[in-house]
């Protein structure tokens, strides 16, 4: 199910704003518009004939409107803001009125369809998204019309006989492609209604000339053009005031058609599975304009976070950088006192070795424990075979990373702790950079610089980017706030005082590097960036070993979130977190990449459907903001700029991959469930630049230690 979930509500997503774009023209559209052709096939009486057209029975027909009957017909609505107005005018005179209605606008609007019906007004069909019919096949026709009578099922609980293609005017323009579609809708049971009399007001030519446009001569009846959509109607309705009000008084009546032919009425009601359908249609198309609202809401909320974010970094790691190279800088009194470094091993047998000999080159002085959780390839044989001054083994059966970590510090001599991973090599000043913050007794712990040793491959340089830039210029941010989230496990230091008052590695969650860093924020205690404690680890090197590795960090990262949640109402030091920590790191580690897979919905989305060109210039806008923030994160790692080189393909690959690990930990955490550890293959390959470890024991590479 955890799999299944995400797929599930990414196809509805994507099902919602496929519908949103459909009801909206810009899904299977057709916005070509025919050019003139000749008519000599459409017959003469037609040509001279009047503005409604009956084609039903093979005959073709025309009508005139009887003298001083008006049709006032409306095109292209509805529309929220100009079609009640127009009603309102419509109402204040008590005249009827036919409204063409599209179908993408009666399946957004369906109120004010019912609102139309029910004071008396006539409607009918303009087809679903408005294209030129006579360039349309007759399927594509039939679809405008069944679509456009189930918007009109789902709104007002009718259907119509009432029609009138897109784009038409007067039946003298009936042309020999024109022709052909007015006769297969009339073989559908249509009434084809044209116009005589057109207002023109789609040209906005001012209130005078709509009246003069749409007032017949001689008083003469006409089925009169104006729109209550398509763009700003306020010289309609101004006009439609007056022009009423002028034609009552000289004794003109504005009817409905088939009122003012004396022909019955054009509706009639649907029931059973064609109301049930009309009515899951319209359903679904609100549901998809909500849907894309929130969608909406969303991107704008991750455009603010992720802009926000990356502002904040730029500004905070330069003033970080400021402060810890400036001239002089320094904790306080050099830290020169022997540490203790505690190395959690599981299964370390590739690693171990060069991760112990690197730890003896140290320049401080330094005592290693290995502390072997109850590894079945021979791991605590092989650092005891080294024989390597300094170097301790504690062995304990199988009881997970906390507890590993706990036992080194139970066993360890000294009062300043520093913890690494099994996978990882340290540089020989790793160690003495890392603790000299320690010279400020306000600092309880302190966060290394870790960096991918393994770059070469694609994923690994994609790794190595997040690295420099999502990690380390992240610490540099939430150093300067003073509500850093996490010590790196690879690479991080801790006051024994500061473990033993807030009683250690817990293992409550999946992450517990950032429980311990929140509950040493909530003990009062500082914790700080060391920039040049570097230290080179072993990142995953498949898809499904990173996929494992993220969501564990990322489900427990939540976990940890939700165990520390009383910092938001605690006070003090924890109350600080709570109102600074904790909803920084929930914006920007949680809510922003959950939300974040809406730039690429709404990104392939543009690309498909338009505006092509805006949507690749908004990505490369967002993509350059990217290239800037990385590039500095790379000048003050002092990394070499040609890995920036995948920076486009990290963002239209890696990034998706870690927005599914998220949701997935989403899921996990509301369907309560609970991950185990899950323990990556190594393969040795990390080493200091240059080579400056030593060479691993090749032997202990092809079989099992004992």
């Amino acid at each position: 199910m955890r799999l299944l979930l995400p797929l599930l509500v990414l196809v509805a997503l994507m099902a919602m704003l496929m519908l949103r774009g459909y009801v909206h023209s810009e899904v299977l559209a057709d916005h070509r518009v025919g050019p003139p052709a000749a008519n000599d096939r459409v017959p003469k009486d037609i040509l001279k004939g009047g503005p409604v057209i009956d084609t039903r029975d093979g005959d073709p027909t025309s009508l005139q409107l009887p003298d001083h009957e008006l049709v006032l017909t409306f095109d292209d609505g509805p529309d929220p803001e100009w079609t009640p107005k127009v009603l309102d005018v419509l109402k204040k005179h008590d005249a009827r009125a036919v409204f063409f209605i599209t179908g993408t606008m009666a399946s957004r609007y369906p109120d004010l369809v019912q609102r139309m019906v029910d004071e008396g007004h006539e409607i009918g069909l303009h087809t679903f998204n408005h294209p030129d019919l006579s360039l349309q096949s007759k399927s594509r026709v039939d679809w405008e019309l069944s679509q456009n009578q189930l918007a009109l099922a789902g709104a007002a609980g009718i259907r119509t006989s009432l029609f009138r293609p897109p784009y038409s005017s007067y039946a003298r323009n009936l042309d020999n492609n024109s022709w052909p579609v007015t006769e297969y809708i009339g073989s559908k049971g249509y009434i084809t209604v044209v116009n005589d009399t057109d207002s023109e007001d789609w040209r906005r030519p001012g209130v005078e000339k709509i009246i003069e446009n749409a007032t017949p001569k001689g008083g003469k009846g006409a089925i009169v053009l104006m729109h209550d959509s398509g763009g700003n109607r306020s010289q309609t309705v101004a006009a439609l005031d007056r022009y009423i009000s002028g034609l009552q008084d000289e004794g003109y009546r504005f009817h409905t058609l088939t009122g003012a032919l004396d022909a019955p009425s054009a509706h009639s009601p649907v029931a059973g599975l064609e109301a049930l359908k009309g009515d899951a249609w319209v359903f679904l198309v609100q549901a998809s304009e909500k849907t894309t609202e929130v969608l909406v809401a969303g991107l704008a909320v991750v455009g603010v976070l992720v802009f926000g974010r990356l502002g904040l970094m730029l500004i905070l790691s330069i003033a970080h950088a400021r402060r810890v190279r400036r001239k002089g800088f320094r904790w306080g009194e050099p830290v020169t006192e022997p540490v203790s470094v505690l190395v959690p091993a599981y299964n370390e047998a590739k690693c171990i070795e060069q991760t112990v000999r690197s730890l003896v080159a140290s320049d401080h002085p330094i005592e290693v424990l290995v502390i072997d959780d109850g590894s079945s390839d021979g791991t605590a044989r092989i650092v005891e075979n080294l024989g390597l001054p300094g170097v301790r083994v504690v062995r304990q059966l199988n009881a997970g990373k906390p507890a590993a970590l706990n036992r080194g510090i139970a066993n360890a001599r000294h009062d300043i702790i520093v913890m690494m991973d099994g996978d990882t090599v340290f540089e020989p000043t790793t160690v003495r950079e890392l603790v000299q913050p320690f010279g400020d007794p306000r600092v309880g712990a302190v966060a290394g610089n870790a960096k991918v040793g393994n770059r070469d491959s694609l994923i690994g340089a994609w790794q190595h980017i997040e690295y420099v830039m999502g990690f380390n210029l992240d610490r540099r941010m939430y150093d300067v706030l003073r509500c850093m989230p996490t010590i790196p496990g690879a690479v991080g230091a801790f006051r024994r005082s500061a473990l033993e008052r807030v009683g250690g590695m817990s293992d409550d969650t999946l992450a517990e590097d950032t429980d311990i860093t929140m509950a040493l924020h909530r003990d009062g205690w500082h914790v700080v960036y060391a920039e040049k404690a570097i230290a080179w680890t072993e990142a995953p090197e498949s898809v499904q070993q990173l996929w494992s590795q993220r969501y564990r960090w990322s489900y427990g990262t939540m976990q940890a979130i939700w165990k520390h949640r009383r910092a938001l109402v605690d006070r003090g030091p924890s109350g600080r977190f709570g109102r600074v920590g904790l909803p920084l790191v929930s914006m920007f580690m949680v809510v922003a990449p959950l939300l974040a897979p809406l730039i690429d919905v709404f990104l392939l989305y543009g690309l498909v459907f338009g505006p092509t060109e805006k949507t690749i210039g908004a990505w490369l806008g967002v993509l350059a903001v990217q290239g800037v923030c990385a590039a500095y994160a790379f000048h003050l790692d002092k990394e070499r700029m040609t890995h920036l080189i995948s920076l486009p393909l990290q963002q239209l690959l890696y990034r998706q991959l870690m927005y599914v690990v998220l949701l997935q930990s989403w899921i996990t955490a509301l369907t309560g469930g609970r991950l185990r550890w899950q323990k990556l293959r190594r393969t040795g390959a990390v080493g200091l630049p240059g080579g400056g470890t030593a060479t691993p024991q090749q032997q202990m590479d092809g079989r099992p230690v004992g």
